[in-house]
């Protein structure tokens, strides 16, 4: 079983496709034994993914901010929800975490925390595959604009070579079920890092937030 951190839309006034998309994700998480690491909202690409993630048996943690509670709608479904009080610990939380990234379709937020795990895995500072699954070409613009950087020398091409650009659901959840679990004994450093950055446990108490 693979944690799956999923980013992607929680946008209201996208195309519908993009939230098949989504839920055909969540569906292959849980048919594939897997479990989802999500942001923690229940509206759009983000509530889809977990959602159907949840109906197939997949266990869900949602991590959001205290601030977008209300906003996102909290997932109070998730087995777990973890209420934070910044953007950045929630993606520390969700990174420590996670055993993959999975990168939908999405917006800014999306794109953010796209690139910093990227970033990450390209300088070696994580083991974890960054998967960007993108069926419609939605990404080919930021791709082209990657490779006019690679070719102008402002990023390396080992950089771009680390990414898992794929067009299907069937070839990201190959490589995601080639992950090899994190160590227990790595697990619990990194969980001690980031209680150290955080100055407090990590996800401990658990804050459902009000539905």
């Amino acid at each position: 079983m693979t944690a799956v951190c999923v980013f992607c839309a929680s946008s209201q006034q996208i195309d519908p496709s993009f939230l098949q998309l989504a839920a055909d994700v969540g569906e292959r998480i849980g048919r594939g034994g897997h479990s989802l690491v999500s942001g923690g909202g229940r509206v759009s690409m983000m509530g889809a993914v977990a959602a159907a993630a949840r109906a197939h048996g997949a266990h869900t943690l949602g991590v959001i901010p205290q601030h977008l509670v209300g906003w996102e709608v909290a997932d109070v479904d998730a087995d777990e929800l973890v209420v934070v009080e910044t953007m950045r610990e929630r993606k520390a939380v969700m990174d420590a975490h996670a055993e993959a990234f999975l990168v939908l379709p999405g917006g800014i937020g999306t794109l953010e925390e796209f690139f910093e795990v990227w970033t990450a895995s390209s300088l070696g500072m994580h083991p974890k595959p960054v998967i960007v699954l993108d069926p419609a070409g939605f990404y080919a613009p930021l791709w082209d604009f990657l490779h006019s950087l690679v070719g102008s020398g402002f990023v390396r091409q080992t950089a771009l070579d680390a990414l898992h650009q794929c067009s299907d659901i069937a070839e990201a959840f190959a490589i995601i079920a080639s992950v090899q679990p994190v160590s227990e004994t790595l697990s619990e450093q990194l969980g001690e890092q980031l209680n150290e950055q955080l100055g407090k446990p990590l996800g401990q108490p658990d804050r459902r937030a009000d539905s």
